[in-house]
């Protein structure tokens, strides 16, 4: 593996690292108890800054009583010195920085000696208190206006981080700021209930009894004013009905009924609708009371008016809602990134210095930066992943995981939940929820290799995706949303299966905005002992193997050689070779070298028949498995079995003949 491969690795490791703290994060902040919220966010400021780096991790909230006034509550650092101030006058101090963070923007300064010349108030302050680097994040929730700021500075060094890092910190205040909201809530829903308390001895409780037998309410004063009714109306049941909603009305008519007929105890929230339209919830509490010689049957009780505490548990649903839908995002790209890992190894770099491939990666400069779509065209083996991987790591997008279908490898039954998600019963055999491909991939860039193999019935799914961003789950019509960046490749001419009638048009023209051909091996043959050289390298440190010289006349067969499997081809070639190689001079034996036809009028195609068919006969008519012809050409047995099914190689035949040659 290059330096380049390892430092990959390594930064995938580290940002698989921090995305799975985010993710523990974010579920345990789901369900932590108010009365430990202030503990848990020491620790999680003190788990970050150890994470990124950080000398000093600070959480500021608004003063209720001292406006303008930032107060200190939770505070990680490394160092005791210079002492922090528990509270002081933000706009005095540091008039730019808090404009911008209770605007709601993230203020991020990785060198303070590059702050703007308008921070120079602000940029002053973080020298006194001895600070490279800064960090500053609104606490806010929903669309609330900011009550807080997360900081977090470096005093030793200056510490850059990409865009995306950046953004992951502000979900970290999201957290933070919901965490802290709860609270209030829990505090203000007890405070609430001392108030209910005290509200009964202050006449805040509406008192009525309802005559059974009459159906007429007696009211009093505060029971009228929060039923919305008139000092001198006449309040009779059906009247009374008509102030609540609807949906609720069942519900308060048996609630009486149970009351009356099997002394059940009244016990209800509903709404009800004033006479300005507006809505309030109310909690009524009462008894039934048997009639006496001076008393009719009566139902005697209570009612307040709790508009304000239903808001506030509707704001804390909304809130938990908020946290659960990022974590599940967190969670699809922390499982996606945890596969990536796992299949990191190997190459990676797109080897040669030829003309045709120096304008293919001019071509992927060109388009990187932009969020075009771009298809990858050229023949199996060329290396079109590696072109889709470039563009990705020069985009915007880059910091995000790389999502890869590969439409030839999957039933056809299955591409449409792997592309887009299924619910759990969607199908026989789906025991689970899954999220597609295009929902990880939000944010994100996905690789749709060989688009040509998908089904003509998809193709109109994939068109709606591209033009709008929306799609539906198997077994599920809601529709979603995605923001992808979206790379096809395939191996055949587009244009002829657009004649043929086996691919839409308008998907075609929609995908084909920015078409980048890779050129097959026989192309760019002067890049061949460059390719052999980096191969040489990369598979003999994993082999233990060192070489140290290739006979000229072994490269030259090489490069005289069509290789119809191109870069594959010879990667595979060269790994056989370094298998039997014994000594410091890699030898590649003729079957390497020796020409697939020998006939230059040959189609294509023709060759490609030729060339699996001496594959398949070389591994003895089997298709999958150790020194199966699959693995001999280097890709997937549902590939080749597609590949063969085109070409006209019937599988079976080979079985049942032993030999490939008779059909060649």
């Amino acid at each position: 593996m290059s330096i380049q491969d390892n430092e990959r690795a390594r930064k995938l490791e580290e940002r698989l690292r921090f995305e799975s703290m985010l993710a523990e994060l974010s579920s345990h902040f789901v369900n932590v108890e108010p009365a430990l919220v202030d503990r848990e966010i020491e620790t999680a400021l003190r788990r970050v800054s150890e994470v990124l780096g950080f000398d000093i991790a600070v959480l500021w909230q608004l003063s209720p009583d001292e406006p303008g006034v930032l107060r200190m509550t939770h505070l990680h650092r490394v160092v005791d010195d210079p002492p922090i101030p528990e509270d002081f006058d933000a706009r005095r101090y540091f008039p730019w920085a808090v404009e911008r963070v209770f605007a709601g923007e993230i203020v991020a300064i990785p060198n303070i000696d590059e702050a703007p010349p308008e921070a120079a108030t602000d940029t002053e302050m973080w020298r006194y208190f001895g600070l490279e680097s800064v960090y500053l994040f609104p606490l806010v929730v929903g669309t609330e206006a900011p009550f807080g700021t997360v900081t977090f500075h470096n005093q030793n060094n200056v510490s850059e981080f990409p865009a995306e890092i950046v953004q992951r910190l502000q979900l970290v205040s999201q957290v933070f700021a919901n965490a802290l909201k709860r609270k209030r809530t829990d505090a203000y829903l007890r405070e609430s209930n001392e108030r209910l308390e005290l509200a009964s001895k202050s006449a805040e409780i509406g008192m009525w009894v309802l005559d059974i037998g009459e159906r007429r309410f007696w009211a009093s004063e505060r029971a009228r004013e929060i039923f919305g009714f008139a000092d001198d109306e006449e309040i009779t049941m059906e009247r009374f009905l008509e102030t609540v909603q609807p949906g609720c009305r069942d519900l308060v008519v048996e609630a009486v009924r149970r009351a009356v007929n099997e002394d059940q105890p009244v016990d209800i929230e509903y709404a009800i609708e004033l006479p300005d339209e507006s809505t309030r919830w109310v909690y009524s509490c009462g008894r039934h009371r048997e009639a006496s010689a001076v008393r009719p049957d009566r139902l005697l009780g209570a009612t307040v008016d709790v508009s304000e505490r239903k808001s506030a548990e509707d704001e804390l649903r909304r809130s938990y809602e908020e946290v659960s839908r990022l974590k599940d995002q967190l969670e699809l790209e922390n499982a996606y990134l945890r596969r990536e890992y796992r299949l990191s190894h190997g190459g990676g770099r797109i080897v040669g210095e030829s003309p045709a491939i120096v304008e293919v990666l001019a071509a992927v400069e060109q388009v990187a930066p932009t969020e075009t779509t771009v298809l990858i065209e050229g023949e199996t083996g060329t290396g079109k992943e590696l072109v889709a991987r470039r563009i990705h790591e020069l985009c915007e997008r880059s910091e995000r995981p790389l999502v890869k279908v590969n439409c030839a490898a999957l039933p056809a039954t299955l591409v449409e939940s792997e592309l887009f998600g299924r619910e759990k019963g969607a199908y026989t055999g789906a025991v689970s929820r899954e999220a597609g491909r295009f929902e990880i991939a939000n944010g994100a860039t996905i690789f749709l290799d060989e688009i040509a193999e998908l089904p003509l019935e998809l193709q109109s799914k994939l068109l709606r995706v591209l033009e709008d961003g929306q799609f539906e789950r198997v077994g599920n019509p809601r529709t979603m949303t995605t923001d992808v960046r979206v790379i096809a490749a395939t191996n055949r001419d587009l244009e002829a299966e657009v004649e043929a009638g086996r691919f839409r048009r308008d998907l075609f023209f929609r995908l084909a905005v920015f078409p980048i051909r890779v050129p097959p091996l026989r192309e760019r043959r002067g890049d061949i002992p460059l390719l052999v050289w980096f191969m040489v390298q990369e598979l003999g440190a994993k082999m233990n193997r060192a070489v140290e010289s290739i006979r000229r006349a072994e490269m030259e067969s090489l490069q005289n050689h069509d290789w119809p499997g191109n870069v594959r081809e010879l990667r595979n070639a060269v790994e056989r070779a370094l298998i039997l190689n014994s000594g410091p001079t890699l030898k590649i034996g003729p079957q390497a070298a020796a020409s697939t036809n020998g006939d230059p009028n040959l189609s294509l195609d023709e060759a490609q028949r030729r060339h699996i068919l001496k594959v398949v006969e070389m591994a003895k008519g089997r298709i999958r498995g150790a020194g199966g012809a699959a693995e001999l050409l280097g890709v997937k047995p549902t590939t080749l079995r597609s590949r063969m099914q085109r070409l006209g190689i019937d599988p079976k035949v080979l079985r049942s003949t032993g030999t490939t040659r008779r059909q060649s």
